[in-house]
């Protein structure tokens, strides 16, 4: 758009790309209002839109899934990751703690709480037929953390991380905007990434993005109402629906007007804290070393199975099943990716990307089963010993963490505590996916508008209390649908990434200059000078040095090294010859 038209725009709407922020919103509002308007017929054909794409591009899902793990770890393994999400020597934004609640809050905290317990149970009753398991057996009881650990593993988190590294790299490293469209300029070009390619790019995160945190409010909400019905507190209506997406959509709100720094990484912190403490009275006072040994073994099981899922595709048998759980989970977290990938970019300034892919990968993926673990293992047990957590024979997914609750003391208090982490985790949800979007929509601003942010705060839910109230639960799962549809070409966008970001990579490695710290014999440490003979008088000796060990004077351009600190210095021999701790030195790169 023209500085001139721009100009006579409101302040808070000079920052937007129209040709993001446009057709995102007309395709947002066009489709909910056809799922709404022809619910039944929205349902059948999102129903059948599933089916096509677990039959036709199922398998393109799993390929790529695998994939991007194979990438991540490459990067984080290699010399790429050494590289800095930022210049040599800048520091992370954020503390470890903060940033770790920060991305796993916004990652899939809220659904941990909802398939918890229904995932497990589910996958102890009814365990694919093709593994040549019955189910609920001691062989399904093993089985079903495997499967779910597979689905919550390093598979989803790697197609986060494919993304926001990507952006963070692109952002913090080369100076670009924070947008999902300039993962792509190492391939195609600068004037392609700023054209209709780019826009396309954009808005297809954009509709993904703002149709999963609705899809996800909506069956927060659907929870929270089924926990407090189940205690006898509320009849859940219309009514009540209405006050908790009311309640939720200002607290997030009100989130997302604070920022990052203060609303988001308080609720973050927030709301890890009240999930420790449920997780840990749940273990403390359910079958504590049962949940133990359960643990080691999930891990273990994790493992072994891990190459045989990562690409199965069942042509043969199982392939409802794989395109219910498996596949469905794939187009989720790819649909996702741009939402939770732009987020992680956000607050990981100044990582590394080792560090950035070893914690994505590894740190969520190790609390996750230890959540599923005390969670899923303590319900499956109790089905086991008692048989009384199905309803009327199958498993509700509403309700089944509230009733693994009433069978430990206290269930009121838990309930409630359940509830809230529920609330919590769906607010950094809808905090982060409205900044997101802001962002996106106004072509990579890491302080958009607080005016649009509202605007995408509310339509989210808006989006959810209408599809609710109007077309019930069908119309939420078009919705999740119409979600995951965007997976199908925003994943070829993510193959295209990670091509691009390794040209890129290896150009950041072949041009950025190493430095060196050069020595002669004679000024090594006494324990390191024992075997030099005299015909190594000649040589000298050369390590690598780290960037936040060395400064350049400002004034004067001397070049200071910090000398590594020996642990086992009070036990050698005092030297005169021994390095001081900071030492000034001429030699060069």
């Amino acid at each position: 758009m023209p500085d001139d038209e721009r100009s006579v725009m409101p302040k808070a709407f000079r920052a937007l790309k129209p040709q993001v922020f446009i057709p995102s919103s007309v395709l947002i509002i066009g489709l909910i209002v056809f799922s709404v308007v022809f619910a039944a017929t929205a349902e059948g054909a999102f129903s059948g839109l599933n089916e096509a794409i677990a039959s036709t591009v199922g398998w393109w899902y799993i390929l790529v899934a695998t994939g991007f793990v194979l990438f991540a770890v490459y990067c984080g393994a290699s010399r790429i990751g050494t590289i800095r999400l930022g210049a040599d020597d800048e520091e992370p934004e954020f503390t470890f703690v903060a940033w770790l609640a920060m991305l796993f809050s916004a990652g899939m905290g809220i659904g941990l709480v909802f398939y918890g317990v229904a995932e497990p149970l589910t996958h102890y009753i009814d365990p694919p037929t093709s593994l040549g398991v019955d189910g609920a057996t001691a062989p399904a009881a093993n089985q079903a953390l495997s499967l779910t650990l597979f689905h919550w593993g390093l598979h989803a988190w790697a197609i986060y991380v494919v993304v926001g590294l990507g952006m963070a790299y692109m952002t913090y490293r080369r100076g670009r905007p924070l947008s999902v469209r300039w993962l792509l300029e190492p391939l195609i070009g600068k004037n392609r990434v700023e054209g209709p390619i780019g826009h396309a790019v954009d808005v297809v995160a954009v509709v993904g993005t703002l149709f999963g945190v609705a899809t996800s409010l909506g069956f927060g909400i659907t929870q929270i109402g089924a926990g407090l019905e189940y205690l006898g507190w509320i009849e859940l209506d219309g009514t009540w629906t209405m006050v908790l997406i009311a309640v939720i959509t200002t607290l997030a709100t009100l989130s997302v007007v604070s920022g990052v720094a203060k609303g988001m990484q308080w609720l973050s912190n927030i709301n890890m804290g009240l999930a420790a403490a449920l997780a840990l009275f749940v273990m403390a006072l359910g079958p504590t070393l049962f949940l133990l040994q359960a643990w080691v073994q999930n891990l273990g099981g994790y493992a072994q199975a891990l190459p045989q899922l990562s690409l199965r595709t069942g042509p043969f048998s199982d392939g409802s099943w794989l395109g219910s759980w498996t596949i469905f989970y794939w187009g989720w977290w790819i649909s996702w990716a741009p939402f939770v990938g732009m987020f992680i970019a956000r607050i990981s300034r100044g990582r590394t990307i080792r560090q950035f892919v070893t914690t994505v990968l590894l740190v969520p993926t190790v609390i996750g089963s230890l959540w599923f673990t005390i969670f899923g293992d303590s319900a499956i047990l109790r089905q086991r010993t008692d048989g009384d957590m199905l309803v009327d024979g199958a498993v509700d997914s509403n309700t089944s963490l509230f009733q693994l609750l009433a069978t430990l003391p206290w269930p009121t208090i838990t309930s409630v505590l359940a509830v809230l982490v529920i609330m919590f985790f769906f607010i950094t949800s809808s905090d982060s996916g409205s900044l997101v979007i802001d962002i996106l929509c106004s072509g990579g601003d890491l302080d958009p508008p607080k005016a649009t942010r509202v605007y995408w705060a509310v339509l989210e839910g808006a989006a959810a209390a209408v599809l609710l109230l109007v077309g019930g639960a069908g119309s939420l799962t078009a919705l999740q649908t119409a979600s995951i549809a965007t997976a199908a070409p925003f994943s070829l966008v993510m193959v295209a990434a990670c091509v691009a970001m390794l040209r890129a990579f290896r150009y950041d490695l072949a041009t950025t200059p190493r430095l060196l710290h050069v020595s002669t014999p004679d000024l090594l440490p006494a324990h390191r000078r024992h075997d030099v003979s005299a015909t190594m008088a000649g040589l000298v000796s050369v390590r690598t040095i780290a960037p936040a060990d060395w400064e350049i004077h400002p004034a004067t351009g001397e070049l200071s090294i910090t000398e590594p600190t020996d642990p086992l210095a009070e036990d050698e021999p005092p030297s005169d010859s021994a390095a001081p701790a900071r030492k000034t030195t001429d030699d060069s790169r």
